[in-house]
């Protein structure tokens, strides 16, 4: 299938970017009443539910031909939410936020050369490559000299594995996304999710046993993350890739940084550093770069 880029793809796009660049607050805020574990089950299971109610009302439709997929889909539900959810949260206790930040950006660059061997129409050209090795330059130059500075623990090397675990989970379930066969995106939203829910609540309690009961700030704030950023935005998620293909679709990598800075500054009184008219310089080259066919046709000229 060739990417289909539309301006419906870019807002899609932009969208997810902002969303996701605001879930490190309410992450945050969820910390504050539940361990790591159980607040990516919490979310997890919440937004499987909710999709999976919206699906079942909406035709319950899975397949859209007679070709099934059913590995690919278990791929999928496993890879893109329970198991990077687990690496990170694993990870983060031995490597600084910095590292962590600089693996979610890679997710592009690893999505690239996967999407040039398995997908017909997403090759990796030079201008392509260029326009993404300059946007993790600029996710770089933000998260500043953090970025690869040792956190001195004796687990970091497996932190950093993990870290990286977690951003090929999401390269390779894009990628995979997009070879399935025909199917409902609400489908394709809600079966994955329950298969993550499946996935990380026994390792939940196994690595964390029982929960602790949440006061009403942490269940509200439950609520929205599984609401918006993980069930809404996993839907505009299939829908982009499926449309536009993996490659468009990692540009969010680049964005979340971005915002997450900004409304760290804006609701958190974080500082802003220095770097960040250069970082966002360079990732909105690499974006125009990379995307230069795309914003042609956007534009209306090419």
């Amino acid at each position: 299938m060739t990417p289909d880029i539309t301006p419906r793809s870019w807002a899609m796009v932009g969208v997810l970017g902002f969303v996701w660049g605001a879930t490190f607050i309410f992450v945050d805020m969820a910390l504050r009443g539940l361990p790591p574990f159980w607040v990516a089950a919490g979310r997890t299971t919440f937004a499987a539910l909710l999709t999976f109610v919206v699906w079942r009302a909406s035709g319950g439709r899975l397949f859209l031909t007679p070709q099934r997929s059913w590995g690919a889909l278990c791929a999928v539900g496993v890879l893109s939410t329970a198991m990077p959810f687990m690496l990170l949260s694993w990870g983060l206790q031995y490597v600084t936020s910095g590292f962590a930040g600089v693996s979610m950006a890679a997710v592009a660059l690893i999505v690239l050369p996967m999407a040039h061997f398995f997908l017909p129409g997403e090759r990796m050209t030079l201008r392509r490559l260029l326009g993404f090795a300059v946007g993790f330059a600029g996710v770089v130059v933000l998260i500043g000299p953090q970025a690869f500075a040792s956190s001195g623990d004796p687990m970091e090397h497996l932190g950093r594995l993990a870290c990286l675990g977690a951003a090929g989970c999401y390269a390779t379930s894009t990628v995979t996304m997009r070879r399935m066969p025909p199917v409902d995106p609400i489908g394709l939203s809600a079966v994955p999710l329950l298969i993550g829910a499946c996935f990380v609540l026994p390792v939940a309690f196994w690595q964390e046993g029982t929960p602790p009961l949440p006061d009403g700030t942490t269940l509200v704030v439950l609520a929205i993350l599984g609401l918006i950023p993980t069930a809404a935005a996993n839907l505009l998620r299939v829908l982009v890739v499926r449309s536009a293909g993996p490659v468009f679709m990692s540009l969010t990598n680049y964005m979340v940084p971005l915002w997450s800075v900004l409304l760290g500054a804006v609701f958190l009184g974080e500082s802003v550093p220095a770097s960040l008219i250069l970082a966002t310089a360079l990732i909105l080259a690499g974006v125009f770069l990379s995307q230069w066919g795309a914003l042609r046709r956007l534009f209306g000229k090419g």
